[in-house]
């Protein structure tokens, strides 16, 4: 099925999805998903994409994910002509038991400007899982866009850091990556640099990191499936850009390479 807007192609169990299928998926609000950019049919990460989604599959329905068929299902969706893409992958619960829903988008990117963060008082419940139907999550998002933010950054008690609304943040405090240690997902772009880092001389570790303490840091930025940005303010907190830090995170990005679908 193809809806208004931006072109969007959506597949369940690996069929056109019908419009009362996706009536019924609309309020479900059970479920899991994972976002990723395709590339000439090509995704940086997939090995990971396809864990989280089995487990978090494992965690909320009791059963893995078959790979295999989840691959066959996004191979399918795309069809055969298109090789950019963005593309989500969604788990979530249907009548007959769980389904798979596969959209197709045009490919995204990430703006190369630096982002503009408000901090909220708000949490993600079950934050490792890349759930669905979070409504603080959206909430705050919309709240931080409507005052002039590109996105919204999650505090808990005492100004703790966790995440972005739909991004990791890292901080650099001029000898390496810290990442809040306060529950979070750990994104697919994060664990990819925390993989690739090491090569290209940066090591990460994971720390609390209140928002009284920002100042202290020599860079900032933020992740998603899109890719990476620095952060240039938080609330009324001017951040320095470092431009060799963001070269070094590209490098090791792009490091990764693309794996086939």
């Amino acid at each position: 099925m193809t809806t208004g807007g931006p072109a969007v192609h959506i597949e369940i169990d690996g069929r056109s999805a019908t419009v009362e299928q996706l009536s019924a998926a609309a309020p479900a609000g059970y479920g899991h998903f994972t976002a990723m950019q395709v590339r000439n049919r090509r995704v940086r990460g997939l090995r990971l994409h396809l864990d989280r989604l089995d487990a978090a599959n494992r965690e909320m329905f009791g059963a893995g994910l078959d790979s295999a068929t989840v691959l066959g299902h996004i191979r399918h969706a795309l069809g055969g002509q298109t090789q950019d893409a963005s593309v989500r992958v969604y788990v979530y619960e249907a009548p007959d038991g769980p389904a798979v829903m596969v959209t197709v988008r045009p490919p995204g990117g990430m703006p190369a400007a630096p982002w503009r963060l408000q901090t909220v008082p708000y949490q993600r419940s079950l934050a490792h899982i890349k759930h669905i139907g979070d409504f603080g999550q959206g909430y705050y998002q919309r709240l931080a866009h409507g005052n002039g933010f590109d996105e919204a950054l999650l505090t808990g008690t005492g100004g703790t850091i966790s995440e972005g609304s739909i991004t990791n943040i890292g901080f650099y405090d001029g000898t390496g990556i810290i990442w809040p240690s306060a529950p979070a997902l750990a994104g697919i772009t994060m664990q990819i640099l925390e993989r690739h880092l090491p090569g290209h001389g940066v090591k990460s570790r994971r720390n609390p990191v209140s928002v009284s303490g920002l100042g202290s840091f020599a860079g900032a930025f933020v992740t998603n499936s899109h890719g990476i940005a620095p952060v240039g303010q938080v609330d009324d907190l001017t951040l320095p850009v470092d431009d060799a830090l963001m070269a070094i995170l590209s490098q090791a990005y792009e490091s990764a390479g693309w794996d086939p679908l």
